[in-house]
């Protein structure tokens, strides 16, 4: 009697992932608590809530392009076997189609791409093992470091919800009470506020993230794009002057550029840092508010990516495209970083409000077309296909001994981190925010510090007396001169 299971297709995410555990979520010892991390099971839950059956709120106006990224086979100069199993990266000259979004972040979708904000750098890896999707920004820090506080942020740089304008009091009022915001903006009101295009913008992934290899052993990890294309910055009147005539001059650029054959380039690189606590360092390295220093932890190699193709629908592969920090592929994990434990169910989440349950069958995000998609995920709106559920239509269950699909082998060697004490709400211990933004400030040239310095003032000058003198006091933590000079532009004390 032959074995049913023998041929039954191996059951894996929409994202095209190989489900190796679909009977128990992950959890801190065999009791619990979850965690939240568990993205097949937020995937398998939120699907099934929405199975009865807009603009994005931040990150609205975007231009997306195709191309490739071609692997080194190396890390540095170690084989790239050495930290990670991921296929993409294993041998010199693999070849790994992609597709990515650039995006301002706060404005709507018809806003101009010369404001200053930072800007979006989400990469979506159409690999062998499914999608991988590295969504970042060209800044390398952000201003919060718990998920807790992201509407705020948000809300505060959105337009008021009465007058529906953007307004600098509400802004730093916010910023004003967050302490670990004045790195990311003393990166923001700098040109590096205002890349020139596109193209002359450096990426990176912001969060930390963890490499596995094939014994099971991780390291923390932080990944940037090095444009290829030299880093080129604008100043305010720049921009101004730019956004007086075009309020979609990068996407233009961009446009042109791949049309023309100068097919940009970008250049992945990666700070590896063993996987615990560094107390020798005056920060949390999974502080997103923190960069990792370079002297310490260098910029490693891993491979190219170059974009050489256009899109041709504007709503089918920019408007529908969806990217989420929850898509890794084998070899590639969370750390216990607290925004991205957080943005992992919020990206997602916002794809099945906005585009619909059904996003991940549009051909923008379906995995490419060598991996294919087994589930038992059905209905729901805009629904246009049946998942791969094996030889017998009736069961869209798992398990089950007539049919239907089954979990992939466990060769695997799942890397688990040891996880112990109270369950709390509390802040990192090692906060320390304001001596990389006064390191900053002391290593831009002279003309980035006078740009920063006239920047922060203009928009302080409409604030009120007592948040100026709040962000005054923050910035003289962070470097004496640079409170002096901020109160100097402002006409107040430095010691108010």
């Amino acid at each position: 009697m032959s074995d049913p299971q023998a041929s039954k297709p191996i059951l894996t995410t929409r994202q095209g992932h190989p489900v190796h555990n679909n009977q128990q979520q992950r959890t801190v010892g065999s009791r619990g608590p979850a965690t939240m991390e568990n993205y097949h099971f937020l995937e398998k839950i939120s699907h099934f809530d929405r199975e009865r059956i807009p603009e994005r709120v931040v990150h609205a106006r975007g231009f997306v392009a195709h191309g490739e990224f071609e692997a080194y086979g190396t890390i540095g100069d170690q084989p790239a076997s050495r930290y990670t199993r991921a296929k993409l990266f294993q041998s010199k000259g693999r070849k790994t189609p992609v597709t990515i979004r650039f995006s301002t972040v706060i404005g709507g979708r018809d806003s101009s791409e010369a404001a200053r904000d930072p800007r979006g750098f989400a990469v979506k890896f159409r690999t062998e093992d499914g999608n991988w999707d590295m969504v970042g920004n060209n800044l390398q820090v952000f201003f919060i470091r718990d998920a807790i506080k992201f509407p705020d942020v948000i809300h505060s740089l959105k337009p008021d919800p009465v007058t529906f304008r953007q307004e600098p009091n509400r802004i730093f009022d916010f910023m004003s009470n967050t302490p670990e915001s004045m790195h990311m903006l003393t990166w923001l009101f700098s040109p590096y506020g205002i890349p020139k295009n596109y193209r002359t913008m450096r990426g990176s992934g912001v969060n930390t993230y963890r490499l596995v290899n094939a014994e099971g052993e991780g390291v923390l990890v932080k990944f940037h794009w090095m444009t290829q294309q030299g880093e080129h910055n604008l100043t305010q009147a720049e921009a101004d002057a730019i956004q007086a005539t075009d309020l979609g001059h990068a996407s233009k650029d961009l446009y042109e550029a791949i049309e023309r054959g100068d097919h940009p380039k970008w250049e992945l690189n990666v700070q590896v840092m063993s996987d615990d606590e560094h107390p020798e360092l005056d920060f949390d390295p999974l502080d997103d508010t923190k960069i990792w220093p370079e002297e310490d932890f260098p910029y490693l190699p891993v491979g190219m990516m170059t974009l050489n193709r256009n899109i041709t629908d504007h709503h089918d592969e920019n408007e529908q495209i969806a990217f989420g920090t929850g898509v890794l592929v084998d070899g590639i994990d969370f750390s216990d970083d607290k925004m991205l434990v957080g943005r992992t169910f919020s990206y997602s989440d916002t794809q099945r409000y906005r585009v619909g349950p059904n996003y991940l069958q549009l051909p923008v995000n379906r995995p490419r077309e060598d991996v294919r998609v087994s589930t038992n995920q059905g209905g729901g709106q805009m629904s246009y296909g049946v998942d791969n559920r094996g030889g017998n239509p009736h069961i869209n269950f798992e398990p089950s001994s007539v049919a239907g699909l089954q979990e992939a082998d466990e060769s695997y060697r799942e890397y688990r981190p040891f996880v112990s004490g109270q369950v709390m709400k509390a802040p990192i211990e090692r906060q320390n925010n304001y001596a990389q933004a006064g390191r900053r400030f002391r290593e831009m040239a002279d003309w980035e510090r006078d740009d920063l310095i006239l920047n922060l003032t203009t928009l302080l000058a409409q604030c009120d007396k007592h948040i100026q003198e709040k962000m005054v006091w923050h910035f003289s933590q962070c470097d004496e001169d640079y409170g002096r000079r901020v109160a100097e532009g402002l006409g107040i004390s430095v010691n108010a």
